[in-house]
């Protein structure tokens, strides 16, 4: 058994298969295991599989159940001591994987760890799912060291230092197995997306760490599976966000945060309905019911979850610095307002 495992979550990707799969195995095969879990797939990914890369291990789960229970159903299946969840759409480079693993080994506290991750179409970019490591304001809003909302920043090499970070992207996460298990992995309820904030933040909670190192790096194509300008993604933002913050936040802080996320959800879903996006804007609104519809479940998770003022959320809000004070950069963002 090697120490690590790469595992490549695949629906109906084949074609990111025959682009980057060479690169995984080129950079990796003397480092990790690499195995690959379909979900389900409809396309030819498996027969493109069995005949270019018949020694490779394939894992079939029976449905797609997105990525936090494709992940969850294929590692199940997995002995190593430490997982990297890869997409599918990510080109490695070399001497990616021992950095990485370095600092983890240096430090049992580092729970998770992502490399830098950069923009395939743009590489002198960092790309959107990641960059250079997550954060998060006090109101659930998600952004990255290199990445606002929508801007990217260049890389000038201003984050080229190692870092604690609030979440690694699920894009290109190295993870304990053992601490991925006794953490139950991802929440299945979340289908896709935001799934490894709230993995993290729980991790967080429990004490651990979540680590950036620079010395690894990856291009990430990023919208593979859902297209950026799509309903379905706006409806699992939306609502997932709600879940995160709902499982994790202290109580205290409850009613404040979800009467402002009440208030700029609106806002955003009438924005929607004024640039003509009709589907977002109904799936805004089907996002907050079907968060209701999930309370009691969430009740019940929370209740297993220690809650703590954990370091790496902004005490800001995210919305006010970057659309009223126009602040585009993470440099540009008060460094006391993070909690300690």
């Amino acid at each position: 058994m090697k120490r690590v495992a790469i595992v490549i979550l695949n629906w109906n990707g084949r074609e990111f298969l025959r682009k980057f799969l060479p690169y995984v195995m080129k950079y990796s095969q003397d480092d990790a295991e690499i195995i690959i879990a379909d979900n389900a797939s409809l396309d030819s990914s498996i027969e493109f599989l069995e005949q270019n890369y018949p020694n490779i291990r394939i894992i079939h789960n029976l449905t797609n159940g997105g990525f936090a229970k494709g992940y969850n159903d294929a590692l199940s299946q997995v002995e190593s001591e430490y997982y990297i969840l890869l997409n599918s759409d990510i080109e490695v480079t070399a001497n990616w994987i021992a950095p990485v693993i370095q600092m983890m080994d240096a430090d049992r506290r580092i729970a998770a760890c992502q490399p830098k991750i950069l923009s395939y179409h743009e590489p002198g970019f960092f790309e959107y799912a990641g960059a250079t490591g997550g954060f998060i304001d006090k109101f659930g809003y998600p952004f990255c060291r290199g990445r606002l909302f929508q801007t990217l920043e260049e890389d000038q090499g201003q984050y080229d230092e190692a870092t604690e970070i609030f979440w690694a992207s699920g894009a290109c996460m190295f993870v304990r197995a053992e601490l991925y298990h006794r953490f139950g992995g991802l929440d299945n309820d979340f289908f896709a997306h935001m799934e490894e904030i709230d993995f993290c933040w729980r991790l967080k909670n429990a004490g651990y760490q979540i680590k950036y190192c620079p010395d690894s790096v990856v291009y990430h194509v990023g919208g593979g599976t859902l297209p950026k300008k799509s309903s379905l993604k706006t409806y699992l933002n939306f609502r997932n966000n709600l879940i995160l913050i709902f499982k994790n936040i202290p109580s205290e802080q409850i009613f404040k945060v979800f009467l402002t996320r009440w208030v700029f959800d609106l806002v955003a879903s009438i924005k929607f309905l004024l640039d003509g996006g009709f589907s977002d804007f109904f799936a805004v609104i089907h996002a907050q019911f079907s968060f209701l519809r999930t309370v009691s479940r969430q009740i019940k998770k929370r209740r297993r979850i220690s809650q703590s003022a954990v370091s790496g959320i902004y005490q800001r809000n995210l919305v006010v610095e970057y659309f009223l004070r126009r602040r585009r950069k993470f440099t540009d963002l008060d460094a006391d307002g993070f909690t300690e």
